[in-house]
């Protein structure tokens, strides 16, 4: 496929310059991640062997089938120049950096409530990413502020997170009872989250960048990608995940060629290995063991279990894995809620977040930030526990 469509696009103007949606081996943690998930696939193909179609079964095809519509979705919005627009817009009411770093960060806390972590970060990051188009802007911090704020927020509602769905249903508890369950330690996060905001974000004033043309807004791109989106969350809903993406792709390709273009593929595939990966690990006989030895039924050793075990294979396996050697389901939830912070692999949404934003050293931001807030919130909510 080439950039030079025979097809009719929706709007004459030419799309943003490509070299702004094409990520770096660089940014968010660039595809040295891929590579590295490449070769534990491929150790594992050695020392336990199995089918082709066991190896498709590993992978969670309707996690990464969402991603892959709202990737291209997300694409579309950014093409349409809406968010350039909303971002000079906003830039123009926000007094200081801390104010908009507030302002975001709560944001994403109350969006991953209510429409999940990843859907979130779809809304946001690309918004900051123009925003540091805009002006001279902390982007790396500002992400991973947003990456942990979308952690935090959706582990108060059953439906903010997967780990909180399957949990909600493992307790039995109503929707207002499990939200009543998780505000303590969700409380305990959201604090030293705001607290984190105040200490790394100064009160200066935002230096805008000189004023480059402005991309014109394609209102008929955003209508299709605003029905599309609309339509393909109702479709996830209905699990109607195969029929979606034929739409949203079909879509794009008879009237937005490019949006498809600037697809992070290597995401796609990044999010499929880490299954293979850490499901296969998971499965080891040596880690059932060890899990199975730990006396982590109930209280604080369920809760510093789920958060040690969700460093290493992500919060959602780990859920899965302690699930069948925890008694205390309270304490799990908070665990592998709090356990999304710290490394980038305790959860999906910090490596959405950062491939999102394309941004350089956005690894090492994270965990410079996140490592830090793991110790501060594990100890807090632990204490919590206690008392």
């Amino acid at each position: 496929m080439t950039t030079k469509d025979t097809v009719p696009t929706l709007a004459s103007s030419p799309p943003a310059a490509p070299a702004a949606d094409a990520p770096s081996t660089h940014e968010g943690g660039g595809n040295g991640l891929l590579w590295v998930l490449v070769a534990v696939a491929v150790l594992f193909a050695f020392i336990r062997p199995r089918a082709p179609m066991d190896w498709l079964k590993l992978v969670d095809w309707q996690t990464v089938g969402a991603l892959a519509g709202l990737l291209a979705i997300t694409q579309g919005v950014e093409r349409s120049g809406m968010l350039q627009s909303a971002a000079q817009r906003l830039l123009a009411r926000t007094t200081d950096l801390r104010q908009l770093a507030l302002l975001l960060t709560a944001t994403a806390a109350v969006l991953s409530a209510l429409v999940t972590n990843d859907v979130s970060l779809f809304l946001l990051v690309p918004l900051t990413r123009v925003l540091a188009t805009q002006a001279h802007l902390p982007l790396a911090r500002l992400v991973v502020l947003q990456a942990l704020a979308v952690n935090a927020g959706s582990a108060l509602t059953p439906i903010g997170n997967p780990q909180n769905l399957y949990l909600w249903h493992r307790t039995g508890e109503s929707f207002g009872g499990f939200m009543l369950m998780m505000a303590p330690t969700v409380l305990v996060m959201l604090f030293w989250l705001f607290v984190a905001v105040w200490l790394l974000v100064p009160r200066t004033a935002i230096a805008l960048k000189p004023a480059a043309e402005a991309a014109p807004v394609q209102p008929r791109l955003l209508a299709l990608s605003g029905v599309l989106f609309v339509g393909f969350v109702i479709a996830l809903d209905r699990h109607w995940l195969l029929v979606g993406l034929a739409v949203v792709f079909v879509a794009y390709l008879l009237f937005q060629r490019r949006v498809l273009l600037g697809v992070d593929w290597a995401l796609l595939a990044i999010i499929a290995l880490m299954f293979v990966d850490l499901r296969q690990l998971a499965e080891l006989p040596a880690v059932a063991s060890l899990v199975g030895q730990w006396p982590i039924a109930e209280g604080w050793r369920a809760y510093l279990a789920a958060i040690v075990t969700s460093q290493f294979i992500s919060n959602v396996p780990a859920t899965i894995l302690l699930d069948r050697y925890v008694h205390d389901l309270p304490a799990l939830a908070a665990g592998v809620r709090v356990g999304g912070f710290g490394f980038v692999l305790g959860s999906l949404a910090n490596l959405i977040a950062l491939r999102l934003a394309k941004v350089p050293h956005g690894l090492r931001e994270f965990h410079r930030i996140g490592i830090p807030f793991l110790i501060v919130c594990a100890a807090s909510a632990v204490l919590l526990r206690l008392g």
